[in-house]
């Protein structure tokens, strides 16, 4: 996958993704922890926004965090953007793609590499472009 083209409304996205995707995607949901296919995925690659196809993040950046999402120490430059998350009654940094806007998860600064990072993304929001 690469970047392609993107719906221009909501009644476009719903009919690019699946009602699952969507949900996620597009109204910042949460898969349920250790089901998504990419949680204990050992492939070398690109992992791209399932919505656009822009990439997110180099396999050399994903470990095992234990906490049933895929986990990454970074993203690829310029690939995602931070916000502020409240909801919940948490506060937390939600991750969004740069390219469309879709939400992917949230950062933590709790990671055990050297970045210090934890990006704790859904798998649904994820394709794997491997090498």
């Amino acid at each position: 996958m690469s970047k392609r083209p993107m719906p221009t409304n909501e009644d476009e996205w719903k009919q690019a993704l699946s009602p699952d995707e969507y949900r996620v995607l597009r109204e910042k949901g949460t898969e349920m922890a250790f089901t998504g296919q990419y949680v204990h995925e050992k492939a070398d690659g690109t992992y791209e926004c399932r919505a656009c196809g822009n990439p997110l993040f180099d396999s050399t950046a994903k470990f095992d965090s234990g906490t049933g999402w895929p986990s990454f120490d970074s993203a690829l430059p310029g690939a995602v953007e931070t916000h502020s998350d409240t909801s919940h009654g948490m506060q937390r940094t939600e991750i969004t793609c740069a390219r469309c806007g879709s939400h992917l998860g949230h950062v933590f600064d709790d990671g055990p590499t050297k970045t210090g990072k934890r990006y704790c993304i859904n798998s649904v929001c994820l394709d794997l472009e491997e090498k």
